[in-house]
């Protein structure tokens, strides 16, 4: 008579597949996810960046901000009209309206006539291009209120284009990178080591991406609300200011996806942070009353 032993044997390999299939395809969807948020946010970041450059359909329509001038002298003043036309024969456009790299101009009935010509670190400076047009290069003294006004306008300015710049290359990158930050392994399995070497590289590139664009965004929506603040505060002439809708929805479409796509990094990066010791330990007690019931034998006698 011989004894021999039997180990029994785990069931439950089907729903292990099902984990394992449903941990594959979690990270699939969110790398694409990820990807398609990108892309979006460089498509519109780089009409962002062309709009007003030419008269073209939808470039000549994405503009940051449009002075209207074609009644500058108020109805209510006498022959307003005629007045309203010798300004106009003398060379004042009927608006102006200003991009991320120049301004362009034009007539009510015409359309836009001439944009000049871009400029890097451009900013929108209105009374040299109406002392340009309308006084043939002369010169007026300012108040010192509005010499610092126009130099906070010409800082500002220079920020708002470097950000934009700055985002819509990050942005691209992160079309590359930022998936790469979703793994199809459980997050207890992940070491802290790996974390600093892929996660955290990642994220902060997708959270300069998000600061760039956000920051050019705000600057950009604050400086000329202002502008068209100060315009409509004058009533000594009539001078209507309109805020870009198009360019607007452009820049706020693409800072709302670098953000999302920051949040969706940060989320995970902080999960596996502070999941990965804790599901560490349960994991290895699993494991090891897993082992100890596997090394449970059970006596079979089998005759010779």
């Amino acid at each position: 008579m011989a004894l021999f032993t039997r180990k029994r044997k785990s069931s439950g390999t089907a729903s292990d597949k099902t984990l394992t299939a449903n941990r594959g395809s979690r990270p699939t969807a969110l790398r694409v996810f990820t990807i398609l948020l990108y892309l979006v946010a460089v498509v519109f970041l780089i009409l962002v960046e062309i709009g007003n450059i030419s008269n073209k359909p939808v470039i000549r329509d994405t503009w940051f901000f449009r002075i209207s001038m074609a009644n500058v002298i108020p109805e209510s003043v006498p022959n307003a009209v005629f007045i309203n036309s010798i300004a106009r024969t003398i060379g004042l456009h009927d608006f102006y309206q200003v991009g991320l790299w120049d301004f362009c101009e034009g007539y009510d009935n015409e359309g836009i006539t001439d944009c000049s010509n871009p400029k890097l670190l451009y900013w929108f400076n209105p009374v040299e291009i109406l002392l340009n047009e309308l006084l043939a290069g002369a010169s007026i003294a300012l108040p010192q209120e509005a010499i610092d006004a126009l130099d906070l306008v010409k800082l500002a300015s220079r920020w708002m284009f470097a950000f934009f710049l700055a985002g819509a290359c990050l942005s691209f990158l992160c079309i590359f990178f930022a998936p790469m930050g979703f793994s199809s392994k459980p997050r207890w399995s992940h070491r802290r080591k790996r974390i600093f070497l892929r996660q955290l590289p990642i994220t902060i590139l997708t959270l300069l991406a998000a600061l760039c664009t956000i920051a050019a965004t705000v600057i950009a929506t604050v400086m000329f609300i202002i502008f068209k603040n100060a315009l409509s505060s004058q009533t000594a002439v009539n001078i209507e200011g309109r805020l870009g809708t198009q360019m607007f929805a452009f820049m706020w479409i693409a800072a709302g996806a670098t953000l999302i796509g920051f949040l969706m990094q940060i989320g995970t990066c902080c999960g596996i942070c502070c999941c990965s010791g804790k599901r560490k330990a349960e994991r290895k007690g699993e494991l090891d009353s897993t082992r100890t019931a596997e090394k449970e034998e059970v006596p079979v006698v089998a005759a010779r």
